[in-house]
């Protein structure tokens, strides 16, 4: 397999989904009109309703979908299955599935004055399915949190030439949105100079690295201080860990790759004798600083912080995405050459490597192509994530009717794109796992596509600052989603979780001790289940309303029905595997074996969650089936 296929199939898919299918939904189903005025325009309050330009808003609803999902989903699938089925169901779940669910969550929320999804379900479907789909919501949400910020702290911990980048994003962001907002300047020069300004920041984070005489990294100014800044904190309790887990995927950003040996060296941070990855006090200080990111995000006013720094956030994006796209095309052309002399344009990867259905043997994790396929690629197809932040957020800031269309279905359709470039690093750069390989396939593009001109080491510090940008942009969304879920759930029954500070600093410490009963990679096992299980209730919401209002379910009908019964199976095998490997594993012990407990729990809670609502979906999708169908209102009502 050629890199520059990747590319055709690309654009040939985003093409014919976009004009042939979504078109034409828009068209005779939604009928979206510009005369129709939307909650963001009747409700304006300047925090969370907020008319903004088309293009703003695509920047912003592509970082708020974008994150670990399109990135770690496909490099974990190829890895599993190999790139051909991972690269399958990319095409099929985004071309069917996946633009159809961002783009109808957003209209109707915006048909039904900017609701959330569980608000419009206590009126369309049942009052219980509210109080049930705010349980699920929440603890889906704090799942998400857990998996993200776990991440992220581990790579600014492991990665010191990271954190410069992204401080400077956090002050670009705050500077973009007085220049858009307050000062009203030019678009096009407010991009020009944040976005310029952080990728300067990301390229200096870097310079000056080099290796020493024994091959040993070693750090420019600004990664040297990084460094000494974490030797600082961890002097504090003598360098001793605060506890040690094992990542059995080797997943972790801590955990240094293999040496030409073939053995990893042993660390500050792990202990390749016993395979320990040591949580150290450094790693606190990054969640800290993650936890004061996303508590900006989470409560300023959304054009104040989340909007700007989201579309910065896009920007960052699409410069590496195109960059590579173009490295996927020169590669195989020029037949280019990597650092180590291998050619960047062919796949390492084999296609296939196992479908996974033979029974596994005792103690042994179960990976049988459906249904888990279908639940560790998530984002790039479809995902739950899309749903919440869509409604709650975009939709709250669609100007025009009309403009759901290119921002839901086409954000979607160009996160598809990150997703076959993810595929596409793992695929080149060889077996591993997570924001590692990306970054390591990045380069290699990057350095293809400039020819040269940027050295694959800067490509690929980009590859991990963008990799890192692109998470912690949807995490500050994610607390600012899960601030409201908790208001709305518990505010009225206990009044205090209406303050939008509690709500937020109970949330951020609910997901403290979630990261600290486990690793990450844990927590992303359930994540995806729970996500696309997500996916599947927001498509049951979207066909229930379409039947009310008398209009064709079947774009959203039929992929409810898949994505339901797949997640629900996905849930029991990931709850088994949780058990087997780690819940009753005697090798493990303490905090693992309580975070696998937790994880197992979850899932149970989540299972009888989603059959409840599925069946009081069902009873409410037959009572409006039978009564007479209601025309649609026409344009401009």
């Amino acid at each position: 397999m050629s890199t520059i296929w990747v590319v055709v199939i690309g654009a040939v898919v985003i093409y014919l989904a976009y004009n042939f299918y979504a078109r034409r939904i828009d068209k005779n189903i939604m009928q979206s009109s510009d005369k129709r005025a939307t909650p963001a325009k009747m409700y304006m309050d300047g925090v969370d309703f907020m008319p903004a330009s088309r293009n703003v808003l695509y920047g912003y609803h592509f970082k708020s979908i974008a994150a670990a999902g399109p990135i770690v989903g496909p490099i974990t699938a190829a890895n599993i299955w190999g790139w051909g089925p991972s690269l399958l169901w990319l095409v099929v779940g985004v071309s069917l599935i996946g633009w159809a669910s961002d783009y109808s969550a957003i209209m109707v929320a915006v048909r039904n004055d900017g609701n959330s999804l569980s608000a419009i379900s206590h009126k369309l479907i049942a009052p219980r399915t509210r109080r049930i789909l705010f349980v699920f919501i929440f603890f889906y949400l704090m799942l998400l949190a857990g998996a993200f910020v776990g991440i992220l702290a581990a790579i600014l911990s492991a990665r010191p030439d990271v954190p410069f980048g992204i401080i400077m994003l956090a002050l670009m962001g705050l500077l973009a949105g007085q220049m858009m907002y307050r000062w009203k300047m030019d678009l096009v020069l407010v991009t020009a100079i944040v976005v310029v300004a952080t990728i300067a920041a990301m390229a200096l984070g870097p310079w000056g690295q080099h290796k020493d005489d024994k091959g040993k990294l070693v750090q420019g100014p600004i990664g040297a201080a990084i460094v000494s800044l974490n030797a600082s904190v961890d002097d504090l309790n003598g360098k001793q860990p605060i506890l040690s887990l094992a990542d059995p995927t080797n997943a972790d950003p801590r955990i240094p790759v293999p040496g030409a040996d073939g053995k990893r060296p042993t660390t500050a941070a792990y202990d390749a004798a016993t395979n320990q990855v040591k949580t150290l006090p450094n790693y606190l200080l990054w969640m800290v600083f993650l936890f004061v990111f996303s508590y900006c995000g989470a409560n300023m006013p959304i054009w104040r912080f989340a909007q700007p720094v989201n579309y910065i956030g896009f920007w960052i994006m699409l410069i590496t995405i195109v960059l590579s796209a173009v490295g996927m095309v020169v590669a195989p052309l020029t037949g280019v050459t990597d650092a180590a002399g291998k050619t960047i344009g062919a796949f390492a990867l084999t296609a296939v490597k196992d479908l996974g259905f033979s029974w596994p043997l005792a103690g042994k994790a179960w990976q049988p192509l459906w249904p888990m396929l279908f639940v560790t690629i998530a984002c790039g197809a479809i995902s739950g994530w899309h749903a919440l932040v869509g409604s709650v957020g975009t939709a709250r800031q669609l100007e025009y009717e009309t403009d759901g269309l290119p921002v839901g279905a086409g954000s979607m359709l160009g996160e598809y794109s990150l997703a076959l470039l993810s595929l596409t690093a793992v695929s080149i750069a060889g077996v591993g796992g997570g924001g590692g390989r990306f970054a390591a396939g990045v380069g290699k593009l990057i350095f293809a596509g400039t020819f040269g001109m940027i050295p694959e080491i800067f490509g690929t510090a980009l590859g991990f600052g963008a990799f890192v940008m692109i998470v912690l942009t949807v995490t500050q969304l994610v607390f600012r989603v899960m601030r409201v879920t908790l208001a709305e759930w518990m505010g009225d029954t206990v009044p205090i979780f209406r303050n939008m500070h509690v709500s937020s600093i109970i949330s951020m410490a609910l997901t403290l001790a979630l990261v600290l009963t486990g690793t990450w990679v844990y927590l992303w096992q359930m994540f995806g289940a729970s996500n696309q299980l997500m996916a599947a209730l927001s498509l049951l919401v979207v066909t229930v309303w379409l039947k009310s209002e008398g209009r064709n379910p079947s774009f959203a009908l039929y992929p409810m029905v898949f994505m339901y019964v797949t997640t629900l199976f996905a849930t029991c095998v990931t709850a088994r595997n949780l058990y087997v490997t780690i819940a009753a594993n005697p090798a493990m012990s303490g905090l693992p074996v309580a975070g696998a407990w937790a994880m197992i729990i979850v899932a149970v809670l989540l299972l009888i969650a989603s059959l409840v609502i599925g069946w009081d979906g069902l009873k409410a999708y037959q009572k409006y089936s039978a009564k007479p169908q209601a025309r649609p209102a026409p344009a401009g009502a």
